[in-house]
């Protein structure tokens, strides 16, 4: 029997191996790796745990949010549940390169087990994105108004502060335009929003506390946003190199060490990996209809 596979399921995660093996292969060989595994091997461990633990948090407000999202459409969940499908999307997302990912997953289960129409299911995870991104927009510019950017771009500052302005303006009226089931909900959503991002921040604090990094921080986290916004991009497997690689070429542009950006970029990238274990450590039996209080 003739064996027939889909060359687009092979070919994307040979690209994502592929581009997170460049990116890493571009920041590698202009970096001291000696220094590099010294810096994250000297790393404070208590620092690396409150690290850890504000990552975890970040999570635990990311899965509020969504929880939020998919009420609003009609799917109740219990807290633990959710969470635990969350911790899995995101084990996925870590692992599996050019499968169906971490989103892709939950709205396949809820989908299956809850009946709605799956293009709904699909808007509330996107939004979420969507409320997710514009928060991380918001805190970059914030971050980076007081950074060695400014410096180098003074006659972009004006800008600056005219986007932080409209950022979220332009969130509600693309809710109210596109997603007016979700504008109840709004407020405690772009709160919840803002939330992921400033504990992810302090988590990336933490790394640079850990790593004895005290000068410029603003830098280092103004950058760590931004490369968060291109670990989003599908072109590497998680994530990986992607931060890394905006951390070496954005840091060289203000003529800082690389070397504190890229540490920060891999332990934090370790923390995601070993946090998203929960998913698959947590055995996981599917709600078909939970009522929360």
């Amino acid at each position: 029997m003739a064996y027939h596979s889909n060359p687009k399921k092979i070919l994307k995660p040979l690209l994502q191996i592929f581009g997170t093996a460049l990116a890493l292969y571009l920041v590698l060989r202009k970096t001291d790796v000696f220094k590099l595994v010294s810096t994250i091997k000297d790393a404070n461990p208590l620092y690396l745990l409150l690290s850890l633990l504000f990552f975890n948090i970040s999570k635990l407000f990311n899965a509020l949010r969504l929880n939020r999202f998919l009420k609003a459409i009609g799917i109740e969940l219990s807290m633990m549940y959710n969470l635990k499908l969350y911790y899995l999307g995101m084990f996925y997302n870590l692992f599996l390169p050019g499968g169906v990912g971490g989103d892709g997953y939950k709205i396949y289960v809820l989908q299956k087990n809850h009946g709605l129409k799956m293009v709904n299911i699909f808007h509330a995870v996107l939004w979420d994105r969507i409320g997710g991104m514009f928060a991380l927009l918001f805190l970059s510019i914030v971050l980076l108004l007081p950074s060695s950017f400014s410096s180098e771009f003074p006659q972009l500052v004006p800008y600056a502060w005219a986007s932080l302005a409209v950022v979220y303006p332009l969130l509600l009226l693309i809710n109210k335009l596109f997603y007016k089931q979700f504008v109840g909900i709004f407020t405690v959503t772009a709160i919840e929003s803002m939330m992921v991002q400033i504990t992810q921040t302090i988590a990336a604090y933490f790394i640079l506390q850990a790593i004895s990094l005290h000068t410029n921080q603003v830098d280092y986290l103004a950058i760590f946003l931004i490369s968060t916004i291109a670990t989003i991009l599908p072109v590497t497997i998680g994530g990986a190199g992607a931060r890394e690689i905006t951390f070496y070429y954005l840091l060289n542009f203000v003529h800082l060490d690389t070397n504190p950006g890229v540490a920060l970029s891999i332990i934090f990238f370790a923390m995601s990996a070993v946090s998203s274990l929960a998913g698959v450590l947590t055995r996981i039996r599917h709600e078909t209809s939970v009522s929360t209080p």
